[in-house]
Parts: structure tokens; sequence; C-alpha cells
């Protein structure tokens, strides 16, 4: 009778080689899923974030002296239409077109109606710049001038979302 264990079989360990082929699979399979999760949710999620802050900022600007950015509004309105809409005129018609915006954007009715009155305003938000840059920019960067600036990042991705409500379609010929 024998008193050693029986030999256990131990599976042999893939080679180097072997491992790091798997470990490729397994990270272009998480590429794959992360790449088809952000197709189909991002353009979403940035319609509907875009739209909250729309909607936040128009809503803000019902109440009079809650917007930090209620007078530079004002004051770009009156320039843009030549004083004939100023003061709390040109805050109320910002508000109410910046909370359509951010509704139409939230809820993705009248989505289209929505975009073109976003294409308007984009002249709106980005004129500040062109408008007032002495003051904005006068002794080097104010507060106002980086709220206005962050807008370029709303014109942008306001565009993507343009882009593939109303053009998904359309493909760029290189």
């Amino acid at each position: 009778m024998s008193l050693t264990a029986p030999a256990s079989r131990v599976p042999a360990l893939p080679s180097p080689r072997a491992l790091g082929t798997t470990i490729a699979r397994k990270i272009d399979t998480a590429i794959t899923i992360l790449a088809r999760f952000l197709a189909r949710w991002s353009v979403p999620a940035l319609r509907v974030s875009l739209g909250l802050v729309f909607l936040g900022f128009g809503v803000l600007k019902f109440v009079p002296g809650a917007s930090p950015a209620a007078s530079i509004a004002a004051r770009t309105i009156e320039t843009l239409t030549f004083g004939v809409v100023a003061g709390t005129t040109a805050v109320l018609v910002t508000a109410v077109l910046e909370t359509f915006i951010g509704l139409t954007l939230v809820t993705g009715k009248f989505l289209r109606l929505g975009l073109l009155a976003l294409a308007g305003a984009m002249v709106g938000i980005m004129s500040p710049l062109v408008l007032f840059a002495g003051e904005l920019f006068g002794d080097g960067v104010t507060l106002m001038a980086q709220y206005v600036l962050k807008d370029a990042v709303l014109v942008t991705g306001a565009a993507v979302v343009a882009a593939v409500a109303l053009g998904a379609r359309l493909r760029h010929e290189a």
C-alpha cells in the first residue's frame, strides 16, 4: 500500500502569446461594447443636458436679479435690435427664448423648431465677444468673459445635436 497522494492534474498555463491574445480580445470586446453604448446614448444625453442648461438659464431670467447674465443679455439684445428691444423686455425675450429652447431639447418635442430658435439665439449668445470685447477682456479676462466664453461649448454641443437631429442621413464627402 502506497502512502503517496494521487497526482493532481494542474492545467498547463497558457503561453504568454496566447494570454496576450486573450487579453487583447477582451479589450477589443469591451471597446466595442463601449462604442455601441456611446453611439446610442451620447447624443441624446448631450441634447438633454444642453436642454437643462438652457432651461435653467431661461427660468432664472424670469426672476429679477436671479440671473448674473441678465444685464449682458439686455445690453446684447438692445444693441442687436438697435434699441428697439431694451431693458426688462430684452431680458424677458431672452428668458422666453432660452426656456423654449431648453424645453424642446429636454423633451424632444418640436425639436426642429427649437433648433431653429437656437440657431438664431447663437448670434446673441456669442455676440458679446465682439460687441463688448473691451469690457470683457480690457484688464484681463473678467468673470463675465469666462461666462460668455463657456457659451462656445454650448454652441458646439448644440451643433452636434442639430447635425444628428437634422442631418443624420447626410454623409460628409471626402
